[in-house]
């Protein structure tokens, strides 16, 4: 009995631990700043992407540019995008088909997440919340991604991805994107 408590209490002390991994973003913190990111008009057209993703001890497990070719028409944004490697491998293309609601509200898809990705604009911000099962090494994981945007101005923008497994993060990504197209 006494084995018992005290892996339940190492459980509970390692669960309590593992939710100060988490990190929150509260997306009304910028619905008031400028400038407003506009998801439409930053993907329409051609953009170009370098980023990392951590793991969860910080270390750098890929590298990666992405090409991404973007057209907005109708109410649906649709985005080809090419990656290429410097550290690590991963997907070499993804389409996604993003469709804009009602409220500031989109519904994505794409080839390889699983289930609709959730959209919500907040002014500066974007977030988009999706599920994925994510192949590393030789064994798949689902995770979930909660994916945020943030424009420095009309062709610049930041994008900070939290994955999460059982809802502690496990790895981070950081994207720089700029906007290749002319001055609008």
């Amino acid at each position: 009995m006494m084995k018992h408590v005290i892996a339940l209490c190492v459980w509970v002390l390692l669960v309590l631990s593992l939710s100060g991994c988490s990190v929150s973003v509260d997306g009304d913190d910028y619905s008031n700043i400028a400038p407003v990111f506009n998801i439409e008009q930053f993907f329409d057209g051609d953009v170009k992407a370098w980023g990392i993703v951590q793991n969860r001890s910080g270390k750098v497990v890929q590298r990666f540019k992405v090409n991404i070719k973007g057209k907005y028409t109708g109410n649906v944004l649709t985005l080809d995008e090419t990656f290429e490697y410097g550290v690590g491998e991963g997907p070499l293309s993804r389409t996604w088909k993003i469709e804009k609601r009602a409220n500031n509200s989109y519904i994505g898809s794409a080839n390889d997440i699983e289930g609709p990705a959730l959209g919500t604009s907040y002014g500066n911000a974007f977030n988009f919340h999706y599920e994925m099962d994510l192949p590393v090494d030789n064994t798949t994981y689902s995770v979930t991604f909660d994916d945020w945007f943030w424009a420095f101005d009309e062709h610049t923008m930041m994008n900070r991805s939290y994955i999460r497994k059982f809802g502690v993060v496990v790895a981070e990504v950081t994207i720089f994107m700029q906007n290749q197209t002319p001055s609008r």
